[in-house]
């Protein structure tokens, strides 16, 4: 199953002089006083824009932030992301106040070669996220080639992911794009075995489709999180308040089934931290899962025992894949999981195993730790990793293959 390898790259492509319209994924955490709190976004876009600038093209950028639904909302402007990609360039990024239109298309026909603007969010716009072929056809005005390296936004078949394609006349896709399709797309092929995948999150369902495919493909699977509550479940054990999907009890049951007719270890919490209330200074109890939840607690974090268990079988994974995370990791008294996950991948990193993190909580949770550097590789896409490793063609992946007539 060798997805995307005959993607046309931005190497293949002449780009001097020419206006070069980047789809780069700039949804970066913007707080109240419009601060980017984590420029990791920004910065993962930079080889491609720097590559564009060095063979003498114009870098239009465009991308979305955040869910503005169609209007114009203030603090949802890509303003102070124009700033930070200033500093990080160490040159003048100019900034449109709209992604489409009379003023955007003056500001691109003035530029130079070597000169960057970034279009203001797109999703200012409701034709965006409806792939309204106006739209589409509107922002190709402002290129003659199309750049892809937005993976964050390729599980989606937007405006500016799909429909631009049809409207002019080159598309390829960027560095960021090819290293994460290389990463994940390896999992799948070729992965050095063996290959554990460690699952968290809140939810079976959102997850149901990746444990299944990557039944074909993994050695171990170890389940934590809220998710793992509907597991324990689903083999009949008391779980009090926690969090339950009723509807994932069966398909958790057939889960369980196959991979015990595969012989792949499935590992599950065997303890966990429990509390009444959800809050920072809630008293903590750690109990047995076979002795069971009492009712009015809720199970928050995988326990003491379980970290070790989980760690003592992911020593012998040659390939990691993780994504979510083992509790609420937000609260101190809840965090020992997960972090305890990131700091085995940690330590497997520098003996050479291949640790990949699926984007999402379990990147802000190795951000946090401040041990990111150390990941053979983060993805800068939640949903989008998650729905290639569920074996899913990505929209806007494929339609870089579709040449325009």
């Amino acid at each position: 199953m060798k997805h995307h390898s005959h993607q046309r790259s931005i190497e293949e492509v002449n780009l001097a002089g020419k206006n070069v319209l980047i789809r780069v994924d700039f949804n970066v955490p913007i707080n109240q006083e419009m601060k980017i709190r984590d420029s990791g976004r920004i910065r993962a876009a930079l080889p491609t824009i720097r590559y564009v600038l060095e063979h003498g093209g114009k870098a239009i950028l465009m991308s979305h932030l955040g869910r503005p639904k169609g209007k114009r909302v203030k603090r949802l402007s890509l303003s102070p992301v124009a700033v930070e990609l200033s500093q990080l360039l160490d040159q003048q990024v100019y900034f449109a106040p709209d992604s489409v239109g009379a003023e955007a298309v003056k500001m691109v026909k003035s530029m130079s070669n070597g000169e960057v603007i970034l279009l203001e969010n797109l999703r200012f716009h409701p034709e965006e996220e409806k792939n309204d072929d106006e739209f589409a056809h509107a922002l190709a005005q402002l290129g003659d080639i199309y750049i892809n390296d937005a993976f964050g936004a390729a599980h989606r078949a937007h405006a500016s992911t799909v429909g631009i394609t049809h409207h002019i006349e080159e598309s390829a896709i960027g560095y960021l794009m090819k290293l994460e399709l290389e990463f994940l797309g390896n999992l799948l092929v070729d992965p050095a075995k063996p290959f554990a995948a460690i699952l968290g999150g809140a939810k079976v369902s959102d997850k149901i489709k990746v444990i299944e495919n990557l039944l074909h493909h993994v050695q171990m699977l170890f389940i934590g999180g809220g998710m793992a509550c509907t597991f324990l479940k689903a083999m009949g054990y008391e779980i009090g308040d926690s969090l339950l999907e009723e509807g994932s009890i069966e398909v958790s049951q057939e889960i369980l089934k196959v991979t015990k007719e595969k012989k792949i270890p499935l590992l599950l919490p065997t303890d966990c931290v429990i509390a009444e209330k959800l809050e920072a200074n809630a008293s903590t109890k750690i109990v047995r899962v076979e002795d069971g939840v009492p009712q009015g607690w809720k199970i928050l974090d995988i326990g003491p025992e379980t970290i070790r268990r989980f760690k003592e079988r992911l020593v012998e994974a040659k390939t990691i894949f993780w994504n979510g995370p083992m509790g609420v990791f937000e609260i101190k008294a809840f965090a020992a999981g997960t972090f305890g996950i990131a700091q085995t991948m940690v330590e497997s990193s520098a003996k050479g195993t291949i640790t990949v993190i699926g984007g999402g909580d379990s990147a802000a949770a190795v951000q946090q730790m401040g041990v990111a550097k150390e990941m053979t590789h983060i993805s800068t896409g939640g949903g989008a990793s998650l729905e290639y490793l569920e074996g899913k063609a990505l929209p806007g992946v494929e339609a870089i293959r579709i040449k325009k007539k």
